[in-house]
């Protein structure tokens, strides 16, 4: 089955009433995830659609959260998730049907409560659910309601269980296994049930589209090109960049195979080079693990221009995750050598040797990584490329247009009409 991008000829022609449920605050940005709910908030605020956001967090929604929000929504309403090793939620995640990630987010009868009452006042123009995984408080109200909602998947969450699974120990792979199919039969149930399917990538709607047994839409992530326009890179520096979220599995996969099978390698032809990795959640045992002076941890970095601008090279050697990488056009909107996986570089239409270098083996992403800090001049040019290719194609606005697109095509009734598909019960 084809996975179509949204329908341009359709238009949102009035202003919406949208109520969007969040399993995380979209502040402080501390992941792509994050970034992009953010930013499209931002821009549908900005075209005058009026917003509730209903948000399970693991933390709390404090001054700093309401002062970026509260102008671009109506209402922000924010409950407490459990935390991870509450009594309940780890009996849920050893006898529920459902997958852990949707146990560890489930289960909420306040949330689901809060859902319901917020659906019986009426006049909603558009219900959008972001993640499969944050589904199950909403699930039996939707039903009864037979109302209409859009979902929004950045991943294939059943098919991140390589990297995040991968590092169990043996006696726990079986129930590993067991996990990820049962995130298949989640998957399965939720896409079937939506009005209409938002994948990030290409790739990633097809997938959603066979599962789900419809069309899914393409919204992909954006860059705020203009935050990152006067970046200049030190391309002569020799220090390479990876930016990341480590509570997301994927990325602390990438560092750590850099470190043990790619860094060895540079630094046979290029003793000087230097590695910084930068993000939220780094595990604090990485300094012990590598502790050569040449690796550089910084944690969170508020002002990512900064350490870019100090940079010579973006080194992105992701094995997993689906999706596409926010921390890659973000580095590409600065101008900053692209040294990337395939799987980096998923859903950016980069070319390889146009708009970065492109390797998948310990090897050759080691012999990419050392010609393009070798060639300060050749990786500007190139980089200054890549910086064209995200301005002209991935702004935040572009996002959101495609995203009013996918409402219009959503009846008041909830019948995807574009489509001529029976509404889901």
């Amino acid at each position: 089955m084809s996975a179509p991008s949204a329908d341009r000829s359709a238009a949102v022609t009035r202003p919406l009433r949208i109520l969007l449920t969040l399993p995380y605050l979209p502040w402080p940005i501390t992941s792509g995830g994050k970034a992009r709910q953010f930013h499209l908030i931002r821009e549908l605020a900005a075209r005058g659609h009026r917003l509730t956001l209903l948000v399970q967090s693991k933390t709390d929604a404090d001054a700093a959260v309401h002062a970026a929000l509260a102008p671009l929504v109506e209402r922000l309403i924010v409950l407490p998730r459990r935390p991870l090793r509450h009594p309940r939620t780890l009996w849920h995640a050893a006898v529920s049907p459902l997958p852990l990630l949707t146990t560890v987010n489930g289960h909420a009868p306040a949330l689901a409560e809060r859902f319901a009452a917020l659906l019986d006042e009426g006049g909603w123009d558009i219900v959008q659910i972001e993640h499969s995984y944050g589904f199950e408080p909403f699930a039996a109200t939707l039903a009864q309601r037979h109302q209409p909602f859009v979902l929004t998947e950045h991943n294939v969450e059943s098919e991140l269980g390589a990297a995040t699974y991968g590092k169990w120990p043996a006696p726990l792979r079986p129930l590993a296994r067991y996990d990820q199919a049962r995130a298949r039969r989640w998957e399965r149930l939720v896409l079937s049930r939506a009005a209409a399917i938002v994948a990030v990538t290409e790739s990633d709607a097809r997938k959603l589209s066979a599962v789900g047994g419809r069309p899914a839409h393409v919204v992909p992530n954006g860059v705020d090109t203009a935050a990152f326009a006067t970046v200049r890179p030190d391309v002569h520096s020799r220090h390479a960049l990876f930016l990341g979220n480590y509570e997301y599995a994927p990325n602390i996969d990438a560092v750590e195979w850099a470190l043990n099978r790619v860094w060895p390698l540079v630094w046979e032809r290029m003793p000087e080079a230097n590695f910084t990795v930068c993000g939220h959640g780094l595990p604090s045992g990485w300094r012990g693990r590598f502790p050569d002076p040449r690796v550089h941890f910084h944690g969170y970095v508020p002002d990512l221009t900064r350490v870019q601008a100090a940079s010579a090279a973006f080194l992105a050697p992701l094995r997993f995750g689906g999706g596409s990488k926010l921390k890659v056009l973000e580095a590409m909107a600065a101008g900053l050598p692209l040294v990337s996986t395939r799987e980096g570089l998923s859903g950016l239409g980069a070319v390889d040797g146009v708009h970065a270098r492109v390797a998948d083996t310990p090897e050759a992403l080691a012999e990419a990584l050392v010609h393009t800090l070798s060639d300060p001049t050749g990786a500007r040019a190139m980089a200054e490329t890549a910086r064209a290719h995200v301005q002209a194609h991935f702004d935040w606005s572009q996002a959101a247009a495609r995203l009013e697109t996918v409402y219009a095509g959503v009846g008041r009734a909830g019948c995807p009409e574009a489509e001529g598909q029976a509404c889901p019960a």
